[in-house]
Order: C-alpha cells, then sequence, then structure tokens
C-alpha cells in the first residue's frame, strides 16, 4: 500500500495546479508524500485532445515532483454525486489513505467544480464507515476517513477560511500550469480561444496569489475553504502579518 500525506482532488486536468499547486509545492518540499487525482480527462475542453491532456498532465507532475498521479475517467460535465461516483472516490481514498483531502472549489464558474466539491467531500466522510465494504484488486480495503478536506479557491472570488504562503514557490507552481500548453497561452496556437487560453488568465491567477499573500505580509499565497473548524497547537503557529 502507498500511503499518502496529501491526496488533492481536481474534476478535470489542470485544477489542482492552478487551486492548489504551490501548497503542493510547500508540502513535498517538507517531505510529504502527495498525490493527485483527476477524475475526468477533461475531453469536453475546447482545447487539446484527450491523449494530450493525458501526456499534459504527467508533465506537470514532474514538475511538482509528485508521488502519483491518476485519473478516475469519469465522463467531462457529466459525472453525478451518486453511488457509483462515491464509491469511485472512497476506494481511491482507502487505496492512498491520505491525512489531508485537497479538493474543488465548493462554487466556481464551471458546475462541475462545484459538484466535485461536494461528491469527493462526501465520499470522504463514506470512506470512514466499516459498513460500506470496497475492494481494491480483490483485497478488502479498511474504511478510512481523512484528517481534513480543504478547498483550493479557482475562478470566484470566494473568501478564504485561511491562506498558504508560496512565494518560494510561485514560479515553479506557473511552470506546472504550463505544462498543460493545450489549455493556456500560446502564441502559435491555432485553437480557439478560451476563459483561460489568453495572457491574462495568466495575470489573473498570479494577482489572486499577490491579492492573498498581500492579507497576510507574504508575495504570494493560495486561499482554502473548510467546512469544518480549525485548531491549532499554538499561538505561535499563527504567521505574523507584516503590513
Amino acid at each position: 500500500m502507498l500511503k499518502l500525506d496529501i491526496l488533492a482532488f481536481g474534476a478535470h486536468p489542470d485544477d489542482v495546479e492552478l487551486g492548489c499547486g504551490g501548497t503542493l509545492l510547500v508540502a513535498i518540499e517538507e517531505g510529504k508524500k502527495v498525490g493527485v487525482i483527476d477524475m475526468t480527462k477533461g475531453e469536453l475542453g475546447t482545447r487539446g485532445t484527450t491523449s494530450q491532456r493525458l501526456k499534459e498532465a504527467q508533465l506537470a507532475s514532474e514538475v511538482l515532483g509528485l508521488t502519483v498521479r491518476e485519473n478516475l475517467g469519469m465522463l467531462d460535465g457529466f459525472f453525478l454525486n451518486d453511488k457509483e461516483h462515491q464509491f469511485a472516490i472512497i476506494e481511491t481514498i482507502r487505496r492512498f489513505q491520505p491525512n489531508i483531502i485537497l479538493c474543488n472549489a465548493p462554487s466556481d464558474r464551471h458546475p462541475d467544480h462545484g459538484r466535485a466539491a461536494v461528491l469527493v467531500e462526501d465520499a470522504a466522510f463514506l470512506a470512514g464507515l466499516s459498513k460500506i465494504k470496497t475492494t481494491h484488486n480483490g483485497i478488502v480495503q479498511t474504511a478510512w476517513r481523512p484528517t481534513q478536506v480543504f478547498h483550493y479557491i479557482q475562478s470566484r472570488s470566494l473568501t478564504p477560511h485561511f491562506v498558504v504562503d508560496i512565494s518560494a514557490h510561485m514560479d515553479k507552481k506557473m511552470e506546472a500550469i504550463l505544462a498543460h500548453s493545450s489549455q493556456f497561452y500560446d502564441p502559435n496556437s491555432n485553437e480557439p480561444e478560451t476563459f483561460i487560453s489568453g495572457t491574462a488568465f495568466l495575470e489573473f491567477v498570479k494577482g489572486r496569489a499577490k491579492e492573498l499573500g498581500q492579507q497576510i505580509g507574504v508575495q504570494y499565497a493560495e486561499g482554502f475553504i473548510t467546512n469544518k473548524m480549525l485548531g491549532i497547537a499554538s499561538l505561535d503557529a499563527i504567521i505574523q502579518n507584516k503590513t
């Protein structure tokens, strides 16, 4: 069994890089084992092909330094928060037994994001119920519930419950994003323009990180939402705002 410290879910390839790539880089630098699960292949995306997107996800994984990355092959645009899809997530959570799960924003421009957020959070709870039986490679799995489920912020300007300083990793985060080259700015591309394909979107990504960083007195940060009250070991754990 490969046990992970953090498992990040994204409805589409590139969601994780955009929403929490910097936070994953911080964790990996700390020596944590980190994995990513892409729920769909992004096959409804205007630009790029399925095979391209799978290759780009692998390249982005190498940039981030992930321990593992897998694709569940759910239908882009049409997956549901139902028993079938919950079991797919439950089996994955039990297989990797992460302490922390990161997943899509609870509300966002793309309807898949909010739906994925609820699906993953529901499945994370159900994964801890021993009467729900699942197997992997013919072996009965042990019930496992992560300690925390956090939602990364995406297109919509949602108010985070906490932010993570990613200042030292912003350049690498952008490199991982741009590994998904079919989706983002390419002056030589003849494909149609989309919401994320122009230079303005990349500027937005950095601007959002700079705005969140400014709130805690650092250069760049990523924001997260939680439906569960957080506790801290001591007041010294809080980053002191220098502003």
